[in-house]
């Protein structure tokens, strides 16, 4: 099976893989919400509070993991040059950018209940910030006014440099010793022993993160078959055009 079709002079159609990925999308976020919200138990520290934790770790997840795709299918366009690898590129970015905006909205919820403050300019906050930003800045490159060639290539360089932030932002905490932000997995700074969750909330983390990945392909593919529709309208136009004036 295909999972790419590079051919953009003909009108798209969904594959049977990406109606399977959106039917059980629902089911699965569907279940993800009970999971966090009924059966795990209330930490007895933070209290409810705590139950955002799940959504906030599986959109950093799925962010970092867009980004990486972005940094990917820039490099595949850079030596390919097809503007498929372009597009993915980009509506990864965009949908990256929106699970960052999570991040960074659930963040606060969770920092005004733990440190008794909206915001502070800690190592993971402060990173994950620049980390938006510069995205930002790499869908506004896509939206300038020049021949797509010339973003494509302008934007898969930028979007390439701007992945050297994502592991900075998860290795942030490590590197600088930060007692605000929790490492939740795997050993951390000297002030952080990492890996502490009740089993119940490991298994709805793990499944939360599967639910939102898979999420974020249903996204994929449907940016790219919006963004597909969009190349086919000006390609009429053009044509229409060409008609008109001849």
């Amino acid at each position: 099976m295909k999972l790419i079709n590079d051919d953009l002079t003909a009108i798209p159609e969904e594959t049977l893989l990406h109606r399977i990925l959106f039917y059980l999308s629902i089911p699965m976020m569907l279940t993800a919400l009970y999971l966090a919200f009924i059966y795990t138990p209330v930490e007895r520290v933070m209290g409810v509070v705590q139950k955002i934790f799940y959504f906030h770790v599986a959109s950093a997840w799925v962010a970092f993991f867009a980004f990486f795709i972005v940094a990917v299918f820039s490099i595949m366009y850079l030596v390919k040059r097809k503007r498929i690898y372009d597009v993915i590129a980009g509506i990864s970015a965009e949908i990256g950018v929106v699970y960052t905006a999570i991040v960074l909205t659930t963040g606060p919820i969770w920092g005004r209940s733990a440190w008794n403050a909206w915001w502070s300019w800690e190592p993971r906050l402060t990173t994950t910030l620049i980390l938006f930003f510069m995205y930002i800045a790499y869908i506004m490159i896509r939206h300038m006014d020049v021949a797509w060639e010339k973003k494509a290539r302008f934007a898969s360089v930028f979007g390439i440099i701007s992945f050297i932030n994502v592991p900075i932002v998860f290795m942030s905490i490590r590197w600088w010793n930060s007692t605000l932000h929790p490492v939740v997995l795997g050993e951390g700074g000297v002030n952080e022993s990492g890996g502490g969750l009740e089993p119940s909330m490991l298994f709805a983390l793990i499944f939360t993160v599967f639910t939102m990945t898979i999420l974020y392909f249903v996204l994929l593919q449907k940016g790219v078959y919006i963004e597909r529709l969009k190349i086919q309208a000006e390609r009429l136009k053009e044509k229409f055009q060409e008609k008109l004036a001849g």
